[in-house]
């Protein structure tokens, strides 16, 4: 039984586009935080992103079919797990000499580095419709729900 997932070491093409989707997908996420004048903004997302597909894609090549699904869930928790570290430096940052308190600020951003991770997952793995349709819909979350929170 064969792996769906699975891509020849030889298949540059689809390689190269899982990788440019990739880009583009945290580009989305990217661009409306930049907008937004976030610390993580165009060239963070795309990179996590970029990142996460990268990963994604070293046991989709290099492992042997059968045994690709195993490597990459290890490969999709380790991402998950990873990237939070890189939302927990957005979320909590030191405030002012004065008070000497941590502030929490950036969970949005930190939610959106998160999701950029996982787009560039599912660009790694080749579905590109997925993608596509979670990097709309996570635009309008960032978007048109803020613009819902800013009326109430």
């Amino acid at each position: 039984m064969s792996n769906p997932y699975y891509i020849s070491p030889n298949d540059w093409l689809n390689i190269i586009f899982r990788l440019c989707l990739a880009l583009l997908l945290g580009a989305v996420i990217g661009i409306e935080r930049q907008i937004r004048h976030k610390p993580a903004g165009l060239r963070t997302h795309m990179l996590v992103s970029f990142g996460s597909a990268l990963l994604t894609l070293i046991p989709l090549q290099a492992g042997i079919p059968e045994h690709t699904g195993d490597a990459l869930s290890r490969v999709i928790q380790g991402i998950a797990a990873g990237v939070g570290f890189l939302g927990a430096g957005e979320i909590v940052r030191e405030s002012s000499q004065k008070s000497q308190q941590s502030e929490i600020h950036g969970l949005t951003s930190a939610a959106a580095i998160w999701v950029s991770a996982a787009l560039g997952i599912t660009a790694g793995c080749g579905l590109w419709q997925l993608g596509l349709t979670a990097a709309v819909l996570s635009f309008v979350v960032l978007n048109v729900v803020k613009r819902l929170e800013a009326r109430g």
